[in-house]
């Protein structure tokens, strides 16, 4: 027997529209922009030398001579991974919502359009659904791995975000090694794959597991060597080295400053859509062939944590690209002079500064957002690939090509001056605007042709 309160969210909806509507643009913007606001706020400050500074000149604080001075250190990095999870774990959901809305609208469906308006709160329904589900263990897996192994993949999903820049001094630590660093750390999502398809004791697990492998490992090292390429352009393997050394204008980002390195963007790219087991590399989870993959035998919270992993993946996919070849955060008109220069000389930063870095952190959401999109745009009109295919792609193609990209970025920056770094930068981001421009036009013109398809905005 079936007991209702009497009052579901469709209805809740229709009896108070201007409440839904506040709660989900709160849901969809104050949640996100507060966390934004608290990493603008407190990632700057990640240093021991500005905590000091700041305790010093605000509270009159001795803080490096207490004998606490350690524990508030961690306490406050402790503060910055919590900022960083949250934002993670907001950005999945979020990017759950976007994608069913616009596989709906490719598909001439609606999409969730009930909880909250438009549909933006059905994430939240979905993680509170799987949080109260029951935790399922098969009597034959093996316990303990079975239980570990969603946490792997969580740990190859949040390592990233420590070197990952979000503007210009929004970044937990930059390390000298950081794109080593990301290459490294994402072995660990291999690792949760593997272990949960080995645990799970199915035989369609298993195939998830270790087709999850083969494929995480192949396509780790085309993505690997095509991430070398804006090393050596820029000459250091720090993250916010690499995006200092191009400009804000497209013609001074690395994707276009080299014809090689125009080709090793989108190898780079389609590596990252087959370790992050995106269409048309979904095989490790190909439901009309393994049920579900990998994750097939899990239920509740620790389902959640695989769904969550592969949607915010994208994050660090996109992240990672526009940091590498897209110029990153930086905003076309601000030079490092001026940032320097509204930093002042004291630790503790002023108020123009904290502008330019919030210009900063939305130049670099919004070509991250662009980047998701695509991968999502691409999901829902690509089929997916058969094995034997994605395979030869990467050995037969992927890998030789980022060797070749690798060993002419080596001569471009040897033989051609400036100059011509310059000339080749403006002549190729033309280009990609006029191919841009073509295609915006094409679709428009295949979506006028569909008659009686026409972006409705009544079921929103």
């Amino acid at each position: 027997m079936k007991i209702t309160l009497g009052l579901d969210s469709t209805s809740l909806t229709r009896r108070y529209p201007r409440l839904a509507i506040l709660v989900t643009l709160f849901m969809a913007f104050g949640v996100p922009l507060g966390l934004y606001v608290a990493a603008l706020a407190i990632f700057p400050l990640n240093t021991p030398e500005r905590l000091n500074a700041m305790a010093q000149q605000w509270f009159g604080f001795d803080l490096a001579g207490s004998p606490y001075r350690y524990l508030i250190y961690t306490a406050f990095l402790l503060l910055v991974a919590f900022i960083a999870v949250n934002y993670t774990a907001v950005f999945g959901g979020v990017s759950t919502w976007v994608e069913r809305r616009v596989a709906g609208r490719m598909q001439s469906r609606i999409g969730p359009n009930r909880t909250g308006a438009a549909g933006f709160l059905a994430w939240v329904a979905d993680a509170v659904k799987m949080v109260l589900k029951e935790d399922t263990i098969p009597a034959t897996a093996d316990s303990l791995l079975f239980r570990g192994a969603p946490y792997f993949s969580m740990v190859g999903l949040l390592l990233p975000f420590v070197v990952l820049p979000f503007g210009e001094s929004t970044v937990v630590t930059d390390m000298n090694v950081g794109a080593f660093y990301v290459t490294a750390v994402t072995a660990f999502v291999v690792v949760g794959i593997l272990v949960s398809g080995w645990a799970s004791n199915s035989k369609w697990a298993l195939f998830g597991g270790i087709r999850g492998a083969a494929q995480v490992l192949s396509y780790e090292i085309p993505a690997g060597i095509a991430l070398m390429v804006p090393v050596l352009m820029a000459g250091t393997l720090s993250m916010q080295g690499i995006v200092r050394a191009q400009g804000g204008w497209p013609w001074d980002w690395f994707v276009f400053q080299n014809p090689a390195a125009f080709v090793a963007f989108f190898i780079a790219v389609t590596s990252s859509l087959a370790e992050g087991n995106r269409t048309p590399f979904d095989l490790p989870e190909a439901e009309s062939e393994l049920v579900a993959g990998y994750h097939a035998e899990y239920s509740g919270f620790r389902l959640a944590i695989f769904l969550m992993v592969e949607w915010a993946n994208m994050w660090i996919m996109g992240g990672l690209a526009v940091t590498m070849f897209l110029g990153g955060w930086q905003v076309p008109g601000i030079t490092d002079e001026m940032y320097k220069s509204a930093l002042g000389t004291g630790l503790v930063p002023s108020p123009i500064w904290f502008v330019y870095q919030a210009l900063s952190m939305l130049v670099f959401a919004v070509k991250t957002w662009a980047l998701v999109f695509t991968f999502i745009w691409l999901r829902w009109t690509l089929p997916r690939v058969r094995v034997d295919q994605m395979m030869s792609l990467c050995w037969k193609y992927l890998v030789p090509g980022a060797f070749l990209c690798f060993i002419v970025t080596l001569l471009w920056q040897i033989l051609v001056p400036p100059v011509g770094v310059k000339i080749t930068g403006i002549v190729l981001a033309l280009g990609a605007l006029a191919l841009l421009v073509k295609f915006l036009v094409d679709t428009r013109r295949n979506i006028d042709k569909v008659k009686g398809d026409r972006v409705d905005l009544s079921n929103w």
